[in-house]
């Protein structure tokens, strides 16, 4: 049996067959862990999901914020943008059941010293505390109001976490954390707008993984989202997302010996769209 990490696919589903065929994936045996942001942007949403829903117990994936998004627009909460490429997924016969597969999906996954999350986690977060607060979430887009939780998702406001916070506050400072971040302070204050790599840290900000004293380091935290950061791989961090959709590639680290599989990507999006 071998679990394999693997990077943000968004709707590249030719991609991701190739790679499970790399390392010969077998249902029975092997497990998968998907970052997140399995749809949008690519060319076949529709097929990733059916994909990796379809795999069952063989495979986890953690919520992404392009999942998220299209949670929001199926459930009318905020509107497409320039660039969505998930037309077929709220056209499905089988919409529904996809969409009510991918709201039970969580947003923080971890086994041993191996913690999966789409983004980041804040620095003054232990990992105790972080499974916590992602089970606040989940039980959120599992609820009888989960459109109102989505509803009043968007927003990069409040900016750092306090224990006081309540309410949809509370929520979307974690969603804001978990599935967008790239930059905070060291005190936790998260810069959400700066998409480059790590030199483009505005003043006083740094990479979330590299922020002082971080409570989480004693584990191997594994992302995506951050295909300008591109592969990083280290004790303390994988980092997966090598820009598939963007015509880089798509990777997997085999977690029992780190070994990495990648294949190319056919660009679906110009940089920037």
């Amino acid at each position: 049996m071998a679990t394999y990490a693997i990077g943000d696919i968004q709707g590249c589903v030719a991609p991701l067959r190739r790679l499970l065929d790399s390392f010969g994936f077998d249902r029975s045996r092997d497990r998968l862990w998907f970052v997140g942001d399995l749809v949008n942007r690519g060319p076949d949403s529709l097929a990733t999901l059916r994909l990796v829903k379809g795999l069952g117990d063989s495979a986890v994936t953690v919520l992404g914020n392009h999942d998220f998004h299209l949670l929001a627009v199926a459930a009318g909460q905020t509107q497409k943008r320039r660039g969505d490429t998930f037309d077929a997924v709220l056209e499905a016969s089988d919409r529904e059941e996809l969409l009510s597969w991918l709201r039970q999906q969580p947003m923080l996954h971890g086994q041993g010293k191996w913690v999966m999350v789409h983004a980041g986690l804040l620095p003054q977060w232990s990992i105790a505390k972080a499974q916590a607060l992602a089970h606040e979430v989940e039980a959120a887009l599992r609820g009888k109001d989960w459109r109102g939780f989505l509803s009043r998702l968007y927003g990069d406001t409040p900016a750092s976490w306090s224990d006081n916070l309540r309410g949809a506050d509370r929520l979307r400072v974690i969603v804001n954390a978990m599935a967008r971040m790239r930059f905070c302070s060291g005190q936790g204050k998260m810069e959400l707008r700066t998409k480059g790599g790590t030199a483009k840290a505005p003043p006083g900000f740094f990479p979330w993984f590299d922020a002082p004293e971080r409570a989480s380091r004693e584990y191997t935290v594994i992302c995506g989202h951050w295909s300008t950061l591109g592969l990083k791989l280290r004790s303390d961090l994988l980092a997966l997302d090598t820009g598939c959709v963007w015509g880089g590639s798509l990777s997997a680290v085999r977690l029992e010996d780190r070994k990495l599989f990648q294949v190319p990507c056919e660009q679906c999006q110009a940089p920037g769209e």
